[in-house]
């Protein structure tokens, strides 16, 4: 038995939670946020046989393995004492999702 972290944006939240319960995973799901960005994400928990884990990792990936490039203004300290605090536009891609999976000692449901 395996237990699954699976963290998403929030954007593809409901496509992958949907995908995945279409397929028979039961999911817990928890409101996260990002460090990066500080942009919500979503972090999915799911209790799998070990066979299972692949399938479940393909249904995530259908789901948001799509990316895609944004442009932020990221911090930018300069060495000046004049200007000690500027922002320069940056790309950066978003999307996807992490995925940890990690032994299961002992799972119950009931």
């Amino acid at each position: 038995m395996k237990l699954m972290y699976i963290i998403v944006r929030q954007d593809n939240e409901e496509d992958v939670t949907t995908a995945l319960i279409k397929k028979n995973f039961r999911i817990t799901k928890l409101s996260t946020s990002g460090g990066f960005l500080k942009k919500g994400n979503t972090t999915l928990m799911s209790c799998v046989e070990d066979n299972e884990v692949d399938e479940a990792i393909k249904v995530v990936k259908e789901e948001c393995g799509k990316r895609k490039n944004i442009t932020v203004n990221m911090p930018l300290t300069l060495p000046s004492t004049a200007i000690s605090y500027s922002t320069v536009p940056t790309n950066i891609e978003i999307g996807g999702a992490t995925i940890i999976v990690t032994d299961v000692a002992k799972f119950e449901h009931f």
